[in-house]
């Protein structure tokens, strides 16, 4: 029997790690996962959006070059509303692996983000590990104040597959962590993303760094969801078709692949801008004197963000051949905060495939003759913008702590080393 598009339904329990997302059959009594056909087929018109006549290019590739203007980070002092007035405030979507944590200091202590939400989705790891790395993240940012709200549990149709072999088994490198002390709240990923745009119409932007079930369940309920945020920023495929997962797809794409077509049948380039691993793999990787500077910075914030990226080094120095790690969210995270780093994009129409053979690869359509862009995509960003950014970040002292502080949970006493 069919499965109607707009029969989303949250199930599962308060405990973050029993959420999970289903679709309700309309005549059905009971949640199913969605099936291939509904979140390929049925739901591209229900998430149909007008789309913008493209822009005639300034260059016969398509690329825009862009002369970038730099931004340093903003010093504060506290973080309250009067102080966050000059800073974007931000939803941030994570399945919080150990890039996924650096993303997070630099949106909570750059000065340049106002976090006013993190939603959790499954990816790198499970669900209710991923909520546990954002919390400790926050913690190590010094904002326990800020809400995580758990979301889906699994993909769309797939089975989660996640990313624990390149982050490790606790997505933080392995170097054991301890519980974090504020708690997840109980109100559903999807729920604040739905929500929380209509509390603050026209405000916020959306940053997504993780497999994108969450964003395509909040979609299913409301398909104009991307016209309520400022902007939507998503790390998200690789446009030069260099996968790290398989021959030409990138994690978050690959690992919900529906939910991807989802998301880009509901974009438009105006609203929804994807920065890719091809962009982390030329202008983000640490390599071994920036991971040396990193350690040497010596704040609980750099010593944090130097540790928990130890397997995803080795997993870059036997896999993907990088000089060193590369951070894919934190990259898409500085664009977020600050879209000058970008020097190279285009607008282009994308699809993504679902076959077995190409899951998760981009499909992108640059022909005279291709359908109206629907992504803005970015292809290169400045790199040494970008790193200052995140050495500025993390030399950053902890509120109301001295630069010297050591209570960040990563270097508690008696954690690993």
């Amino acid at each position: 029997m069919g499965v109607h598009p707009r029969s989303m339904s949250v199930v599962g329990t308060t405990d973050a790690g029993d959420v999970v997302c289903g679709v309700l059959a309309a005549d059905d009594a009971h949640d199913r996962p969605l099936t291939r056909a509904a979140a390929t087929g049925a739901t591209a018109g229900a998430l149909a959006s007008p789309l913008s006549e493209p822009e005639a290019p300034p260059h016969p590739s398509g690329l825009v070059r862009i002369r970038a203007r730099r931004l340093s980070p903003i010093p504060y002092d506290s973080h309250e509303w009067s102080t966050a007035m000059s800073a974007i405030p931000l939803i941030i979507d994570t399945d919080t692996g150990s890039d996924d944590a650096v993303a997070l200091l630099l949106a909570a202590a750059s000065g340049l983000g106002d976090i006013r939400a993190v939603t959790t989705v499954a990816g790198n790891v499970p669900v209710e590990t991923g909520t546990r790395n954002a919390l400790i993240s926050l913690e190590t940012a010094g904002r326990t104040d800020i809400p995580v709200h758990p979301g889906c549990a699994r993909p769309m149709t797939q089975a989660l597959s996640t990313a624990q072999h390149v982050h490790g088994e606790d997505g933080m490198g392995d170097i054991g962590l301890p519980d974090p002390a504020a708690t997840c709240h109980r109100t559903h990923a999807i729920e604040t993303l739905l929500s929380s745009p209509h509390r603050y119409p026209g405000e916020l932007t959306l940053v997504t760094l993780a497999p994108l079930t969450n964003i395509a369940a909040a979609l299913m309920r409301d398909p104009e969801l991307f016209t309520r945020y400022r902007h939507v920023y998503c790390m998200a495929g690789a446009a030069d078709l260099c996968g790290n997962v398989s021959p030409t797809a990138e994690f978050n794409v690959w690992a919900d692949p529906e939910a991807a077509r989802i998301v880009t049948r509901a974009a438009t380039p105006e609203k929804v801008t994807w920065i890719g691993w091809d962009v982390s793999r030329k202008d983000a990787v640490m390599t071994p004197s920036d991971q040396q500077r990193l350690e040497q910075i010596g704040t609980p914030m750099a010593t944090f963000a130097h540790r928990i990226n130890r397997t995803v080094n080795d997993w870059a120095r036997d896999v993907t051949g990088l000089t060193g790690y590369d951070l894919p969210d934190p990259v898409a995270m500085a664009v977020a905060l600050d879209p000058s780093l970008v020097t190279e994009q285009e607008r282009v129409h994308v699809d993504i495939s679902v076959t077995d053979d190409t899951r998760g690869q981009m499909i992108i359509d640059r022909r005279m003759s291709a359908p109206a862009p629907n992504i803005t995509l970015v292809r290169r960003v400045d790199e040494a913008g970008f790193k200052k950014l995140l050495f500025d970040t993390v030399t950053t002292p902890l509120p109301g702590s001295p630069l010297t502080d050591a209570a960040a949970p990563a270097l508690r006493p008696g954690s690993a080393s």
